[in-house]
């Protein structure tokens, strides 16, 4: 399990209970030379910035969380990138979780959340995650409590009563919702690759993708497909539909994803690791399912 400082989410009510929380828990790393990183939406970076003030702000590296964490499952693998190049225990906060994602981002947020649990060898990072108790619902809080091993509220540090280890909750883990009964499914095999390349080309380019979000989707399925045939032992099946804003691909297959860091370190090596990570590069949001009766990838692309 992991001990209470190492991961804890600051339950805030308003601006000034947020900037007190980050600030308590950056203040001390600062005063003694290890790295900070602050990973927020953009309106927090601003409130940030006039309570650090330039001189202290330059010492922080600051990210907008809607481009870092747009997909939650890239946030591992760049915290990851900081630690590699920065010397010293990482002091670390991230907010993937605001009012205003959608149901499905947040599901995938508080995945990342309880995997944060296991990414990291001790003593590494310690990281704090602000959770708005104004504005969030209850069940995204119950889940934080769940994912988090320490608490702090009104400036009090807990550990959390109900904190259940690197395992996502049991929401994370439901299956996705069916594709529309208009969605387009096609099955793969080996000799299918290019066909299907072809195929998700017409379908985003007809949805309005710019040509580059076309090219990034194409290889992002590409490797799915691929990771299909090495890995599940036979072919799967391509569903492609639209929705508002967004084309959507998943790919469904006999195989199992063992670990559940597949793809959020640039380093894994495991079964589709690598391939997964180039897709969470590559889409705006990833979402999978994996058991015993096979595996469901399903990626958007705005």
């Amino acid at each position: 399990m992991a001990p209470p400082e190492a991961h804890r989410a600051l339950f805030y009510r308003g601006d000034l209970e947020y900037l007190d929380g980050i600030w308590n828990f950056v203040a001390p790393a600062l005063g003694a030379g290890e790295p900070v990183a602050i990973a927020v939406p953009l309106p927090k970076l601003a409130l940030l910035r006039d309570r650090l003030g330039d001189e202290l702000s330059r010492q922080i590296e600051l990210f907008d969380m809607a481009e870092v964490g747009r997909n939650p499952a890239r946030i591992i693998s760049s915290v990851q990138a900081i630690v590699q190049r920065r010397p010293g225990r990482l002091h670390y906060v991230g907010e993937p979780i605001w009012p205003g994602r959608s149901a499905e981002e947040i599901r995938e947020a508080t995945r990342h959340e309880a995997l944060i649990n296991m990414a990291w060898r001790a003593g590494e990072v310690q990281v704090l995650c602000p959770y708005d108790t104004t504005r969030l619902d209850d069940a995204v809080l119950t889940d934080a409590e769940r994912t988090h091993p320490g608490l702090v509220r009104a400036g009090r540090d807990e550990p959390s009563p109900t904190y259940a280890g690197p395992v996502p909750p049991a929401a994370c883990e439901a299956p996705l919702p069916d594709p529309p009964s208009e969605s387009l499914a096609v099955s793969f095999d080996a000799d299918d690759l290019g066909r299907v390349r072809q195929l998700v080309a017409k379908q985003a380019t007809a949805a309005g993708l710019r040509r580059e979000r076309v090219a990034e989707l194409m290889l992002a399925v590409n490797e799915l497909t691929t990771n299909t045939i090495k890995h599940a032992g036979r072919g799967g099946m391509l569903r492609v539909w639209s929705e508002p804003g967004e084309l959507i691909c998943q790919v469904e297959d006999d195989g199992l994803i063992g670990d559940p860091l597949a793809g959020r370190t640039r380093g894994l090596a495991g079964v589709g690791g690598l391939g997964l990570w180039m897709v969470n590069q590559l889409c705006d949001l990833v979402e999978v399912r994996t058991g015993a009766t096979g595996s469901t990838v399903r990626v958007h692309a705005r």
